[in-house]
């Protein structure tokens, strides 16, 4: 039974995690408060359960198991190894590259030299990297392959503080002759002779380290300037980790399959402490795009994606769709339209189940799922409707990098796709100065918060209020089922010139619901109505135009042409219909690129940076309100490898109460 939430005497209403029934916490689970830190954990699980298979990866087309036994031994060699390099208590670590065991095993023997992990994002540019060594000034790197490699080696003298680069992938490596490489091998081959010399050492640095040392640097979203550090400690980690088991419970019997890059909070909760914690069994998929054909091969009983790719997932349904017989295509809108409509009453399609979900659960690697969730950012509740109609047990999250990931959850049977859940156990939600509407900041507290911000003491406490609140900076309010609901940005949340009170997080996730749209940016602060950028999602655009015989050359050239201005009306005429008369769009553009984190406009967990997008894009919004049809484009656009590409374009203003034809365009390629 939920109690109700309470008001406290300043006006602010608060929903306290410890007043839902959840369950109580798991047999199972490792006593985090005895085995404190990740180290201590892995050699707890090394001599109960040293034969069972704790993670598996994919290479060369072939699944490779590594038991709890083979997994603490790998650790040991390379922590004496880090230990032998000159990694003392203190030092950082840093860790690039695509999610493998390795990353892991470098993060919890960097934790056994009392050391901190840094994660950093595999598509990090140089830039991004340079600012980061640079601030946290790490002793040793390890880096995936050649090309994570070659990043720091053409940064050259400007990171003076990284002694060794440690890979574990060797291929194109022998043309190196920097006196900084070591390989995994060499490392471990160093760890292995300290034991030799020392049988006990390694078990003398586990225990050695402590609950309250700092552990982990995380990267925040930056969605506004840099990246913060978020410090962790090892106790904060486990302590919510465990949390979240008793509100969402795994064991050793689950699988699940590392997706989401492993430097951002949330697979660092489930690849590493639920992994540890509750024996999880966690696989890494052979490279990025064979994730979605791995998943298949395992049927993971548990997944986390973000609400992009679960996007991607839904969008590319419907694209296979378009291309399917009209019978089949019958079949799906008829049983997707019966699942939609069950859900939206609570209940299930017995005959959608049998004719159309079931065979698409299996098709996708859905169909062990006891759970699955996303979070990151904020999923439109269409898109959410549509796999839970699927039968896919989504549940959406809620939390920050600074409160060590998700503290909001579904409890089973009570899934709500408008909402983000109660608080866990442990964790309270207070709304601050909430309008008549119950509409305010989202405030958080729990016992395993970050313990500020790594060099920046001004922001650590900036970041909590006197009471030790953490400013989230999201509005939200609590449903009369107590539930929490986020809406956006408190920053973000606009008034238009006439008055009119919108989200545009929330329009722009009804727009990405379609199969035809990729991105979207919502206008209209201090403006007289709103307006819409969109990018088109090229692949399954691509498709309907070839479909259609509608010649094209690239995504600028394909963005302008009329027919596809007018297929993306039509999404956006269907979206208006949901949306209140003063709320509704009134004119959009068809934009010549995707918006890309690798140009600052999305951040690298693809959320959109408001204010480069304003900055970047101001002629084109600024035209939008003008009155012109159209805007006028000549700009450049640079490539990762170099390259770049010059795109001359008139993009059309469309009226969604018009019909207006794009005009053509011209590319120079350089």
């Amino acid at each position: 039974m939920v109690q109700a939430f309470t008001s406290t005497a300043s006006g602010a209403l608060e929903m306290r995690g410890d007043d839902v029934n959840w369950p109580p916490v798991p047999a199972h689970l490792a006593d985090v408060t005895k085995h404190d830190t990740l180290p201590k954990l892995l050699a707890l699980q090394a001599r109960e359960h040293p034969d069972d298979t704790a993670q598996r990866e994919k290479e060369f087309g072939i699944w490779r198991s590594y038991s709890w036994a083979d997994m603490n031994s790998h650790v040991a060699h390379m922590a004496l190894g880090f230990r032998a390099l000159g990694v003392a208590p203190g030092d950082v670590v840093a860790i690039i590259g695509d999610n493998r065991p390795e990353w892991v095993w470098s993060e919890i023997a960097t934790h056994a030299c009392r050391a901190m992990s840094l994660g950093i994002y595999r598509d990090a540019l140089e830039k991004e990297i340079e600012y980061l060594t640079s601030y946290a000034e790490p002793k040793i790197v390890v880096a995936e392959d050649e090309e994570q490699v070659d990043k720091f080696l053409s940064l050259g003298d400007r990171i003076p503080s990284i002694t060794k680069i440690i890979y574990h992938d060797s291929r194109g490596m022998r043309k190196y002759d920097d006196p900084r490489l070591v390989a995994i091998e060499e490392l471990e081959a160093m760890g292995r002779e300290a034991l030799a010399s020392d049988p006990d050492a390694y078990a003398k640095m586990v225990t050695e380290t402590k609950a309250d040392d700092i552990s982990i640097l995380c990267t925040t979203s930056g969605t506004t300037s840099n990246p913060k550090l978020a410090m962790w400690r090892s106790s904060a980690l486990l302590g919510h980790a465990t949390s979240y088991l008793r509100a969402d419970p795994r064991g050793p019997e689950d699988e699940y399959l590392a997706v989401l890059p492993l430097p951002w909070v949330m697979e660092q909760m489930y690849s590493v402490a639920w992994n540890l914690v509750a024996r999880m069994k966690v696989n890494f998929a052979e490279e990025q795009h064979t994730a979605m054909t791995d998943l298949r091969e395992i049927g993971p009983t548990f997944v986390l994606l973000s609400p992009r790719v679960w996007e991607v997932v839904a969008a590319d349904i419907r694209s296979r769709i378009i291309e399917a017989s009209r019978w089949k295509r019958s079949v799906y809108e008829w049983g997707v339209g019966a699942g939609m409509k069950a859900i939206k009453h609570g209940r299930s399609s017995a005959l959608a189940e049998m004719t159309l979900f079931r065979a698409l659960r299996d098709r996708l690697g859905f169909n062990r799922l006891k759970s699955a969730a996303t979070g990151g950012a904020a999923m439109g509740p269409d898109t959410f409707a549509f796999f839970q109609a699927m039968g896919v047990p989504l549940k959406q999250l809620y939390g920050q990098t600074e409160a060590l990931g998700a503290h909001t959850v579904h409890p089973a049977g009570q899934v709500d796709n408008e909402t983000v859940g109660f608080p866990m156990p442990g964790s309270t939600i207070r709304i601050k100065n909430p309008d008549p509407e119950g509409l305010g900041e989202v405030l958080v507290k729990h016992p395993n918060m970050m313990s500020g911000y790594y060099k920046n003491e001004q922001e650590s406490t900036e970041a909590f209020d006197e009471e030790g609140w953490f400013l989230t900076g999201d509005a939200g309010y609590l449903t009369d089922k107590k539930h929490l609901v986020v809406i956006d940005r408190v920053k973000d949340l606009a008034v238009t010139g006439t008055g009119v009170r919108f989200s545009p997080q929330f329009i722009e996730n009804k727009l990405k619901f379609s199969a035809f749209i990729a991105e979207a940016v919502i206008l209209g602060k201090d403006r007289p109505h709103l307006a819409a950028m969109i990018c088109i999602r090229f692949e399954i655009v691509s498709k309907w135009a070839e479909e259609r015989r509608i010649r094209f050359t690239t995504y600028s050239d394909l963005s302008a042409r009329p027919e596809v201005y007018a297929l993306i009306r039509e999404e956006v005429d269907k979206v208006n219909e949901t949306l209140p008369p003063a709320q509704r769009i009134k004119l959009f553009v068809l934009l010549y690129k995707e918006l890309d984190a690798d140009d600052g406009e999305l951040t690298r967990t693809r959320k959109v940076r408001r204010g480069v997008i304003a900055d970047k894009y101001d002629e084109i919004i600024d035209a939008i309100y003008s009155g012109e049809d159209h805007v006028d484009i000549d700009t450049v656009i640079h490539f990762q490898d170099g390259s770049k590409q010059r795109v001359v374009t008139t993009l059309t203003v469309s009226d969604t109460a018009a019909t207006n034809e794009g005009p053509g365009m011209v590319e120079a390629a350089e």
